[in-house]
């Protein structure tokens, strides 16, 4: 007979105030086996991991380990279990070593004081027997790794525990190519050692290149399960967004406007002499690798770099950029990388958010004129078809690709002439993902002048007019999109083609 799967989730239901967030949702895991989990923001995925992390409770439905019925009702109950989740947050404190973080609540102590020489000693026979030799020296404080080598001591703290099902939630989102190579490899061989791991990811290559079996989520239900080989990139896609999306990407028409945007021979400690263009009615795409310093030099032009030289011209009037304010009189404004750090105000409402950068126009005096504000709002949420049930709900409840939407929209109240899109797709599902890029395509054929910056090689060749390939803080070739392709830009980039083409779809700013 056939043992018992690692993991059984049967016929999980879960709802809150009245909405279904899961719906009889079954699931099962092997030991040795790396199970993706899939689905647009929404769907129920961060609900099912939270059911087995012991954060909610199934109103319907029973965990089962090992074939036997579990009781988890709490985040101590899921590490009896030997469940341990790795969220895309870290939880580490950088103040302490790799060690302390390791075994963190769980200290080697004699007679109350702390043995430190025991607990070195541990971490480094477990890294060792883990095989993460990339965090070999367990004295090192945890604020001196990457984030790639911060997971792996995450991973350690969860096996040091005995963890037999390890979830990763979105674990590459700020790992580079060759980090997130690093991060395969250890769970590969995880996999082999007989660990289950969820795998919960966006991004379809890396499903593709690591998962044994597929689960899709759409609306808190199952879809389906199938194993990887028997299921296609349109399929997961049709399967995850219940249609068919033929063509992500929706470059717009070629347009010969004329130049909105001349930067010439900006200068800063993070940028080195660059110069380029933009058209109205233009998408130039900036492609480049880890540390090249493509969001530098979109705050350069912003005005939040400091120490700045060089020129910036908008619609050929030379402008003084000293910081976002001037840039946005010019006519310029940015959607930053990180919406969460540096975009929205997220404990603050939607409306908040939307009206922030207008208060002069909604304030005078005393009084807010919030017939006004609600306007702005209401134009913002119409115009860009934000999913909200009450703008006055706080920005952080609202998905990925609903976030992202609103820090874009907020701007368009004052028709900008350039905006600098910094990694506008990033962490948004694929289903948001398309309605991002015919937001971009809209705004472009309004004639608004793009710049566009992305990890995703596919995302720059698929939606630009034009690409800068962007290396060691400037351009190094710059052109119509059709001059190039993934291997040459590939080949701009490192000197050699090192692989596929997709290898190499995300590439790190």
């Amino acid at each position: 007979m056939n043992p018992a799967p690692l993991l059984q989730l049967e016929d999980i239901s879960k709802s809150f105030g009245g909405v279904h967030a899961l719906k009889g949702v079954s699931f099962y895991l092997k030991a040795g086996e790396i199970h993706a989990l899939l689905g647009e923001n929404g769907a129920g995925k961060s609900t099912l991991i939270k059911v087995l992390g012991g954060i909610h409770i199934p109103e319907v439905g029973q965990i089962l380990i090992d074939g036997k019925p579990a009781v988890i009702r709490g985040v101590g109950d899921a590490d009896e279990c030997g469940v341990r989740i790795i969220h895309q947050e870290l939880s580490l404190a950088p103040n302490l070593s790799v060690a302390e973080n390791i075994y963190l609540g769980r200290e080697s102590a004699t007679f109350g004081i702390l043995d430190r020489k025991t607990m070195f000693r541990q971490a480094g026979e477990l890294v060792e027997q883990l095989g993460l030799n990339e965090i070999a020296d367990v004295r090192a404080d945890v604020s001196c790794l990457c984030v790639a080598h911060q997971q792996l001591v995450e991973i350690a703290r969860a096996l040091s525990s005995r963890a037999r099902i390890l979830v990763l939630d979105e674990p590459t989102s700020s790992l580079s190519d060759g980090e997130t190579e690093a991060l395969f490899e250890t769970l590969d061989r995880l996999r082999s050692e007989g660990v289950g791991i969820i795998y919960i990811s966006h991004r379809l290559e890396e499903i593709i290149r690591l998962a044994d079996r597929i689960t899709v989520l759409r609306d808190g239900e199952s879809v389906g399960t199938q194993p990887r080989g028997d299921l296609g990139r349109d399929q997961l896609i049709s399967w995850m967004v219940g249609r068919d999306i033929s063509d992500h990407f929706h470059r717009p028409p070629a347009s010969s406007g004329e130049v909105v945007l001349e930067v010439k021979g900006l200068h800063s400690d993070q940028v080195n002499d660059v110069s380029f263009d933009l058209r109205k009615g233009e998408v130039l795409g900036f492609a480049g690798l880890v540390g090249a310093g493509r969001s530098e030099l979109a705050k350069a032009i912003f005005g939040l770099e400091a120490g700045v030289t060089g020129k910036i011209l908008v619609e050929g009037r030379r402008v003084l950029i000293r910081g976002p304010r001037d840039a946005l009189d010019a006519g310029i404004v940015l959607v930053p990388e990180d919406r969460k750090a540096e975009g929205l105000v997220m404990n603050h409402s939607v409306a908040f958010n939307a009206a922030l950068p207008w208060v002069a126009d909604w304030i005078k005096g005393i009084f807010p004129d919030l017939r006004k504000r609600n306007s702005i709002v209401d134009r913002m949420i119409g115009n860009f078809r934000v999913r909200v049930s009450d703008p006055e709900l706080p920005v952080e409840t609202l998905s990925g690709g609903n976030q992202q939407k609103v820090l874009v929209g907020r701007w368009m109240e004052h028709r900008p002439k350039v905006i600098i899109l910094d990694e506008p797709t990033r962490g948004v599902d694929v289903g948001a993902r398309e309605e991002i890029f015919t937001l971009i395509g809209r705004l472009v054929q309004e004639g608004m002048a793009v710049m566009l910056i992305s990890s995703d090689l596919e995302e720059v060749l698929g939606i630009s007019h034009r690409i800068a390939v962007y290396k060691d803080q400037s351009i190094r070739r710059i052109g119509d999109v059709s001059e190039f392709s993934a291997e040459s830009i590939m080949r701009d980039l490192t000197g050699s083609v090192l692989g596929t083409a997709e290898s190499f779809v995300r590439m790190r700013h």
